[in-house]
Order: structure tokens, then sequence, then C-alpha cells
């Protein structure tokens, strides 16, 4: 049964004409709303998923005082007994039940709003849930607050960290054991320049990182600031702090061959440094497939072997492949399973290219090539990132909403799934199979956040 047919048969009870007796209906075409700027979200309780059986609230604000708001799903009224007037602050708040067979998918809910007159959709995301399996082994360490990514050689991990919206105070660079998950050396980043306002510019965060072994250096990006910089991979000590405005809103740097690229999120560019001159190279631009969009970048990943690059646009639901030898893109397939596409792996063997859809709540397995997608596969609420692990042939998704790790194998089986702890937030591939997982936390009084944790497969 259907969310909008189970509202109907009893989730609130009444019919629309009940709905409607205690309010007055305005005349149409009157009370034109002119500037409206009210804005709708659908949340489960204390920000949880929406899940089958939970409970709902959808949040409004910038309402006129006085609004009333009747919402329906699939033409059926949701409100229970009268239309939800928007407050003195032109605030509302409601609850809604969900069926417990509602199916996983985004529920358009219809707002249609009076005195005066505007209508508007939010889309009320039902999420899965998934069973714990498969018996993963875990490690973990608790380590500072805001872990943001981590990436591994074979001998360190480097962990970024960075805590609260700016002025950013909070943020270190750590560089671990990655037997024993000890600290070995931490750094926190120089304050940053003050702003043209005069206000506090905290330091140059830390977010993204990648390590360049050859020439012993950990780029990170300071997405704070619009730049990057270079630190020692032996001491953590700083090479170079680039000016900021280098990248726009730079969020993974990866390297290989004595180049470092740089994702800049919603941009349709990857910047380029030379890890040797620390100079910035002619940058790699992207196109969107889709007529008249503008391709934004998010996650990427780099296979060595090919010497191919691939990046997902956030902002247009694309995945793009580009040819690191010439600089160029060969290829750009859309995603019409996937909303709001913020993930990606690929696994150069096979030929597949792995990604997440954060309001889809799904992982697409794709035909490198051709762009089809083999497999769709459900992981549970916000996945954010994915990592392919070669030695397990397995692709590994960090499941931020749902607090979860779920390894997936090429066919599309979820083969295991295990609770991680808050906000899983980002992962990368363990040099022997499995991987290392850092996750965030939901406050001071959080045990199971700011971990970083050591996951292979059950034996």
């Amino acid at each position: 049964m259907s969310l909008a047919t189970a509202l109907r048969t009893g989730v609130c009870g009444l019919a629309l004409s009940a709905l409607m007796a205690g309010a007055a209906l305005s005349d149409p075409f009157t009370g034109l709303a002119k500037g409206f700027e009210g804005q709708m979200i659908a949340e489960g309780l204390n920000r949880a998923p929406i899940t089958a059986g939970s409970t709902a609230e959808i949040r409004g604000k910038g309402f006129t005082p006085g609004q009333s708001v009747v919402l329906r799903q699939n033409g059926v009224a949701l409100n229970e007994g009268a239309p939800i007037v928007a407050d003195a602050k032109g605030t509302f708040r409601t609850e809604i039940t969900v069926p417990e067979a509602a199916e996983p998918g985004l529920y358009p809910v219809v707002a249609e709003i009076a005195d005066p007159a505007f209508a508007m959709t939010v889309d009320l995301k039902v999420s899965p849930v998934l069973p714990e399996s498969g018996g993963l082994n875990v490690t973990s360490q608790k380590l500072a607050s805001g872990l943001y990514q981590v990436a591994q050689t074979p001998d360190a991990l480097y962990v970024t960290s960075a805590v609260g919206r700016p002025p950013v105070t909070e943020s270190k660079l750590m560089k671990l054991d990655p037997s024993t998950l000890e600290v070995l050396a931490e750094v926190t980043p120089a304050d940053a320049p003050d702003g043209d306002n005069g206000r506090d510019g905290g330091v140059f965060a830390v977010y993204g990182v990648g390590v360049d072994v050859a020439q012993g250096q950990v780029w990170v990006t300071n997405t704070r600031q619009n730049t990057v910089a270079v630190y020692s991979a032996d001491d953590l000590s700083l090479i170079k702090q680039f000016e900021p405005g280098a990248v726009p809103h730079p969020r993974d740097a990866l390297v290989l061959d004595g180049k470092v690229y740089v994702s800049a999120t919603f941009e349709p560019v990857i910047h380029v440094f030379d890890s040797a001159t620390l100079e910035e190279l002619a940058p790699i631009e992207l196109r969107s497939g889709k007529r008249g969009e503008r391709f934004g970048t998010a996650s990427m990943d780099i296979d060595a072997e090919s010497g191919r690059l691939v990046v997902v646009s956030l902002t247009t639901d694309e995945v793009a492949t580009v040819d690191l030898g010439t600089g160029t893109q060969t290829s750009v397939h859309a995603l019409p399973l996937s909303k709001r596409t913020i993930g990606v792996a690929y696994d150069g063997a096979d030929g597949l290219i792995f990604t997440t859809g954060m309001n889809t709540d799904n992982l697409l397995i794709l035909d490198a090539k051709t762009g089809e997608a083999l497999h769709d596969v459900p992981v549970g609420s916000g996945p954010l990132n994915v990592t392919y692990d070669a030695v397990n042939d397995l692709a590994w998704v960090a499941v931020r909403g749902s607090d979860s790790l779920v390894a997936v194998s090429p066919e599309g089986d979820v083969v295991a799934k295990t609770e991680i702890g808050s906000y899983p937030n980002h992962l990368t591939t363990a040099e022997d199979g499995g991987v290392f997982v850092v996750n965030k936390a939901r406050g001071a009084e959080d045990e199971s956040g700011d971990h970083i944790s050591h996951v292979t497969p059950g034996s």
C-alpha cells in the first residue's frame, strides 16, 4: 500500500469535507501573494531519518503571520481537523505519522496556502532500514572533534577535523599509526586573515586530505577560505599555505604522478597543482550533458592504473570521466535514479562506477563505458561517501543519516551493514582490505561520535 493510500484510509482519519468545515474558504483569484518567501522542510523527529511507521514533522518559515496551510499528499489532506496557521513569526510546525507499509522513496507534499494565496511542495523522504548483517570486525579510537576526511599511505593515516561554522577556530590535522590508531603527530592550522568586513577569519581549517608519498606531502583543502595548503607528511609542519581564493569551496584533494587534483564544489572545474613546484597548473574544465545545465563537482576518485578520474555533479546528477594523461573529459552520464549525487568510487579493473544519492538513499552501480545503471541498491538514509575495496571486491558506503556502514558487492547485494557511530562522514580503503571510517558527533556528550574505525569483513 502506498503512503497516500494509507493516509487516505486512516492515518489522519478525516475527509476533505471535515478538514475544511472549521475554516472559511477564501474566494478564488483573491489575496494574491506578492514577494512570498516561505520555505518548508520535512524531517524525522530530532532530525532522525523518516522511516515507515515513524513520525515526520513538516516545518515552515518565512510565511505571512496568519496564513493558513493545507498539506496534501496524492490529493489527500494530511492536517488533522483544520488548516495549519502560521504564527506571529511566520512559522509553523506539524507532525505526520508515516504508514507502516510506506515504501521508501520521495513523496511530494503539496502546501495549499491562503490569505494571501500561494502553493508550494516539499519532498517527504521515507528512507529504507537495513538489518544488521555480515559480522564485520570493527576497531575504533576516539579522536578530535569534527572529523572530516581520512587518507592512508602504507605507513600512516592522515585525518582532518574542523568544528562549526565560520569563524572556525577549532581544527586539526592528525597523523596516525594505521595499526594501532595511535596519534603520532597533530597540528592546529595557522590563523586566517580577517574578512573584508573585519570579521574574525578563524584558522585555515582543514577538510579534504590527500597525500603525495613521493614528495612527502599532505595536501588539505581549506574550504572556508577557498584555498589549499601543503604540510609535511613526516612531522606535519606547514610547507605552503596558498592564498585565500585559490580554489572556490574546495572539497577533495587527490594525488597521482606528481599532480594534485582539487574539486571546487558546485563549479565545473577541477583545479590542478604541481606537487614538485607547488604551482597551480591549467584546470580541467567539465561540461554537463544536459542542455543549459552547469556541471557542479562533488566527490572524485582516481584509478592509478588507467590514469582515469571520475567525478560526480551534485547540481545535475551526472558522473563524468577524465583522462588525466591529456587532462580532458572523456564522458558524462546522467544519473536519473539518483538525486543530490555526492559520492563516487571507481573499479577500474571491472569497469564499474559507484555513486551515492543523498536524496534517493541509494548506491548506483554503473557500467563505466555506457553509464548504464546495472544495480540500484537501497542503503539507508543519506549515503554520503563511497570507496571501492579491490582486496575484498566490495563497495563500502558511509550512510550519514542512518549512522551506518554498508558493504555492497558488484552484483548489487548488501553483504554487510553495521552501526558505525553518529554521522559517518568519510572513508578510505585500507592497504590490506577493509576501510577506515571517520564520523562526527551529535554533541559533546555523544560517546559514539568523533571516532576513527578500522573495519574489515568478518571471518
